[in-house]
């Protein structure tokens, strides 16, 4: 698919049982972050996953009849975090994530409320949020965090 079409894009509310591929996925999708900052360890990135997992808050990306992704938005008092997104490797850079945040932006707008999102150094992801409009709001040792205002 070219990069400059947009895909059609259908979120789709996750369950529980759920989780065993979810956890996959995002261990796919990150493996190449950590393994270049020395970080890799999919035992922790499991647990980490398991520690924050809320399946009301976790959705599919599918496009057409493929499961590609997942992404998790979380409410919080003030704002939504934006606390997963993630595209199957070999389907990134294909304009899914951007389809996504479009919808997600949506929600935040309606909503009146500002999207906060953490992305890992030295990941790809960092330039994918900055090039959306999301500004630097804080860095820590492992990662970089972000604000979108309320629109």
């Amino acid at each position: 698919m070219p990069a400059a079409s947009t895909p059609l894009v259908t979120l789709i509310p996750a369950i529980e049982t759920d989780f065993e591929e979810l956890v996959a996925l995002r261990i796919a999708a990150m493996r190449e972050s950590l393994e270049r900052i020395g970080r890799f360890d999919p035992l922790r990135a499991r647990e980490r996953f398991r520690s924050g997992f809320s399946a009301d808050c976790t959705r599919h990306i599918w496009v057409g009849e493929q499961r590609l992704g997942f992404v998790v938005v979380k409410p919080t008092q003030e704002q939504l975090l934006l606390d997963h997104l993630y595209i199957r490797p070999g389907h990134q850079g294909q304009g899914i994530g951007a389809a996504v945040l479009a919808q997600v932006f949506k929600e935040a707008d309606a909503q009146g409320l500002p999207l906060r999102v953490g992305a890992l150094r030295g990941s790809d992801a960092n330039r994918f949020y900055r090039r959306h409009g999301f500004e630097l709001l804080a860095e820590e040792e492992w990662d970089i965090y972000y604000l979108r205002p309320a629109r």
